[in-house]
């Protein structure tokens, strides 16, 4: 019996879900298995590629001939039973690729690079093609790209008859961290004798001896250098006396080695939180794929109720999967989850390093971490026999893949609950209206968390009308309240959150003699004025240049900037306010690994009186000095081409109010809008989520949108508008052919930013209860596409996208 396998193969075009057939090297037949990559042979010319090993079996034999496995690049399987079954349905559900799909769950580490050595054995009888590519060398390296069929065909010819050898070099940048380690070789009596015959004035080598003396134990070079105060040399100097060997070992990098960690103890339970942890353990219990929906305000504790469940699942010896939407940003969160667990939690998120991220997916895959707390790439992570899946601040649109494959977190948690039988919790105080739907119909389990921990009060909170506030102030981003609000925490040395959603220094340029507007050479959009680097830069494309001082249409030197953003509202603050210590937090202050935590840590230790930031402050913070939050426009986001715009204002406006008043003092928020009558900002005031909810459905029932109808976006993109228009237009035909009279197509129409980075954008969305052909038709359209992008078109099929802009 051969053994044989079948393997998706990455290849930059025309991919495809269906695995190829290849046949087994003898040689590799004990070694290879389901869920490891692999080097094949791949289309005309036999160029090499990589592949994932979907299934391994043996056959008689297979009509016809088939191609070999190459090389194995792994030793074990980096993919196991579990990941390679999630890729299959990814694909599907998601109109993406398989190759995709099995790429998206490995850490960036093990989505290895390789090249191909080719080594000259045997210079006797050669090509003079052959003898030409090694032109006197002994190795060289092979591009299939950038070398003739005809050439190829005769290295691998060469090859067959042992005259050249390929090897493959991967750069997978997975080499694990390697650390010195210093032990002493000496008995503490020997020790004590060299300390003796030591110069008076030889302090370093004493300090090194005493140490030696006390501990016996290995210690890491650099620790050792940093406690005794002592450079390199003295270690070198120690070791050639012959006290201590040096040696390397490896050593895992540890993403919290630097986060201060305080043990934490559960805590006593409310009526509410004990009648949802005694639910959720029992179908833990039970072994139920059951879908919880945890709503509860602001502070009512529902990470208690996360960490209870967690702790009954690993009393069961399982393991507990916990996702937040952007762990950078909620550090409190992660620091009580590893005080309480300790080093049995991993995190996985990608404000990690490269090396930690595949240190930490390691001591996952090894079963050394039993709870996993990382961001939306976490759902993937190598857990196994899991007991519990949480989703925390399930709304986020953060949860959601933007590029393929575009996946939803929740849809792929929900997955594994099933294929691992557990249930999933979904928490949030502003539940998605299609989860909350849910809940209200059955399918998923409500529990309900109505009042604060202590029965504290939700901040009370005032709308203020900045149309007539304008005409008074002198700071026309500052309403007088609020400005009086600062003094008053200023003075009773208390703290204060300010939200702008919309960093930089001002929105745009405009000369006031011609009306040009500065706009980005790529895009469609105006580029944004930054004081920190002085420049304009587009937000889209990442374009920048220096600041104009005259307008470049005619010459006039009547230019002015219009907008507001976090810098420009940080420099009038020090205006306003030149004795209050004022943070920033913003994409600008945060590029730097780390930075999230050090703002945030230096305002949990009191170090600042104003954090002002864009939307990443409005969620997770918990400090008991914040008594006031201003939110400085609360029409960002309203005015926004989008059927989810008022919701997405209602969610981010009662959570960042939920920010004040969490301990013993009385909060207050203050919200300047220019709509104070709109009903996501009258509601957001009351926090009254229901009334929302029952608002908001009425609305999306009459437009016909989610979660009444399913949405599915199309887009056509190309370098020239033309082909992209064309492109789009073709898709709508082929999709009325296959939609009945109950459906909607709404476009084709260009994006509301049709160019982006020299690309053209159209779209179309497609607007659904039931369509048994459409799927079928769309997996069609997206194979068929690929021949396309050969000119430079390009489509994309976003399921349930939330971003229709």
């Amino acid at each position: 019996m051969t053994q044989y396998a079948e393997v998706i193969v990455d290849v930059p075009t025309m991919q495809t879900n269906r695995p190829y057939t290849y046949k087994v090297k003898k040689e590799f037949e004990n070694e290879i298995d389901s869920g490891m990559r692999v080097v094949v042979p791949f289309g005309r010319g036999s160029r090499l590629v990589q592949g994932f090993v979907m299934r391994v079996f043996t056959q008689n034999s297979f009509e016809g001939s088939l191609k070999e496995i190459t090389a194995l690049i792994d030793f074990e399987p980096v993919l196991n039973t579990e990941s390679l079954e999630l890729a299959k349905w990814m694909a599907r559900n998601t109109f993406s690729f398989a190759i995709s799909c099995l790429q998206t769950m490995l850490p960036g580490a093990l989505r290895a690079k390789y090249q191909k050595e080719l080594v000259l054995i045997d210079g006797r009888e050669l090509s003079k093609e052959v003898s030409a590519f090694f032109n006197t060398r002994k190795s060289q390296f092979l591009d299939e790209q950038k070398v003739s069929a005809d050439l190829l065909t005769k290295l691998l010819d060469a090859r067959k008859k042992g005259k050249v050898k390929l090897n493959y070099l991967v750069n997978d940048r997975l080499l694990p961290k390697k650390v010195i380690f210093v032990k002493s070789i000496l008995s503490k009596e020997q020790l004590e004798a060299a300390k003796k015959n030591l110069r008076a004035n030889a302090a370093n080598l004493k300090k090194m001896l005493d140490y030696l003396i006390r501990h016996s134990q290995e210690v890491q070079q650099t620790i050792l250098e940093k406690k005794l105060k002592i450079t390199a040399q003295t270690l070198h100097s120690a070791e050639k006396r012959g006290w201590i060997k040096r040696f390397e070992k490896v050593a895992r990098r540890n993403p919290v080695e630097n986060m201060e960690i305080v043990k934490t103890h559960p805590r006593e339970l409310t009526v509410a939180q004990k009648e949802a942890v005694t639910a959720i353990n029992a179908d833990i219990d039970n072994e139920n794929a059951i879908t919880f929906l945890l709503e509860g305000v602001t502070g009512s504790g529902k990470t208690e109720v996360y960490l209870q469940a967690i702790a009954h699942v690993l009393a069961k010896k399982k393991t507990a999967l916990m996702l937040v939407p952007e762990i950078s940003l909620t550090p409190q969160m992660v620091k009580r989850v590893i005080g309480r667990f300790g080093t049995q939690v991993a995190l996985f998120h990608s404000g990690l390093s490269a090396g930690e991220r595949f240190d930490e997916w390691r001591r996952i895959k090894e079963g050394k971490a039993s709870v996993v707390v990382g961001a939306r790439s976490a759902v993937f992570t190598p857990l196994e026999n899991i007991g519990v899946i949480i989703m925390d601040e399930e709304h986020e649109s953060s949860y959601k893949q933007e590029k393929m494959p575009r996946y939803h977190a929740r849809d792929v948690a929900k997955w594994r609950a099933d294929y691992h039988n557990c249930p999933v919790i979904l928490g949030s105080a502003t539940p998605s209206l299609e989860s909350r739907a849910r809940a209200q119909k059955g399918v998923y389990r409500w529990l309900k968390l109505p009042q604060r921990i202590n029965n504290r009060p939700l901040p009370a909170v005032s709308l203020i009308d900045m149309r007539q506030e304008a005409k008074k102030t002198r700071f026309p981003d500052f309403s007088q309240s609020l400005l009086d609000a600062i003094t008053v925490r200023l003075e009773k040395k208390e703290q204060t959150i300010l939200m702008l959603n919309r960093r930089g220094y001002s929105s745009f340029m405009m000369c006031r003699d011609c009306g040009y507007v500065l706009n980005c050479p790529n895009c469609d959009i105006s580029l944004t004025l930054h004081l920190d680097t002085h420049s304009m830069k587009c937000h889209y494309c990442g374009h920048e240049e220096k600041i104009p001082y005259i307008c470049p249409a005619c010459g006039s030197k009547q230019i002015r900037y219009y907008g507001t953003g976090t810098q420009k509202v940080e420099k009038e603050l020090r205006q306003l306010f030149p004795q209050a210590r004022i943070l920033r937090m913003d994409v600008d202050t945060t590029r730097r690994k780390g930075a999230h935590e050090s703002i945030l840590r230096r305002f949990g230790e009191r170090k600042a009186d104003i954090l002002l930031g864009t939307q990443m402050i409005a969620k997770g913070l918990d400090y008991p000095e914040v008594t006031l939050v201003g939110v400085l426009n609360a029409d960002t986001a309203l005015g926004m081409a989008d059927f989810r715009a008022s919701e997405r204002t209602f969610q981010l406006l009662t959570q960042v109010s939920g920010r004040a008043g969490r301990a013993q003092k009385e909060g207050k928020v203050i919200i300047q809008t220019y709509n104070p009558n709109h009903y996501a900002l009258l509601l957001a005031q009351k926090q009254d989520y229901e009334e929302f909810f029952n608002q908001e459905m009425n609305i999306r029932h009459r437009g016909g949108y989610p979660p009444y109808f399913f949405t599915i976006q199309v887009t056509a993109s190309a370098l020239d508008e033309g082909n992209a228009a064309k492109k789009i237009f073709e898709t709508y035909t082929e999709l009325k052919k296959v939609l009945g009279r109950n459906s909607f197509i709404l476009g084709p129409t260009p994006k509301a930013i049709m160019r982006i980075n020299n690309r053209y954008y159209y779209q179309l969305i497609i607007k659904y209860k039931k369509e048994p052909k459409l799927n079928a038709c769309l997996h069609a359209l997206l194979q068929k596409s690929q021949r396309d992008e050969r000119a430079g078109v390009m489509i994309t099929i976003d399921k349930e996208p939330l971003n229709f802009i």
